[in-house]
């Protein structure tokens, strides 16, 4: 199942990338949402490579996912790659310049089943595909609103 968006942000291509790769604030965020994360590589700079161990409750379960950069292309792109028991995730966020202060925010997630329950639910899922697809696109939204506001 994939889902994607593109946003216009009223922030620059450099400012909107630092602020989405700020993995200290990411892990506060996280942490304040009970989700627990712990990172797995011992790089220094931010790039291809990191990982994290990232723990969280859904559907009333404990659940585990293993989270990759796999690509990291300062203010153009970066690629993150999630696996956990039953899904394996991809999220691409690029990012196009459209003026000195204002950025294109394109993402792209798109989940994989790894086990028949795991693709019996997405594909009771596709039957509300509109619902998730405004409710992504609006969680998005939200989010950059929040970011745009924060840096002024």
């Amino acid at each position: 199942m994939k889902f994607s968006n593109r946003v216009d942000v009223a922030l620059s291509a450099d400012q909107l990338f630092e602020q989405l790769t700020d993995l200290a604030a990411i892990e506060r965020a996280a942490r304040r949402k009970g989700v627990s994360m712990r990172r797995l590589d011992t790089l220094q700079a931010k790039g291809a490579g990191m990982s994290w161990d990232v723990g969280f409750m859904l559907r009333g379960r404990a659940r585990q996912m293993i989270v990759d950069v796999t690509r990291f292309e300062p203010a153009a792109l970066v690629d993150y790659a999630g696996t956990s028991s039953s899904f394996e995730l991809t999220l691409s966020l690029g990012f196009t310049t459209l003026a000195p202060n204002r950025t294109r925010l394109t993402t792209g997630l798109e989940v994989r089943p790894r086990t028949l329950g795991a693709r019996l639910l997405l594909q009771s899922a596709r039957l509300g595909r509109a619902n998730l697809d405004r409710r992504y696109d609006e969680r998005i939204k939200s989010f950059l609103r929040e970011l745009e506001t924060r840096a002024v």
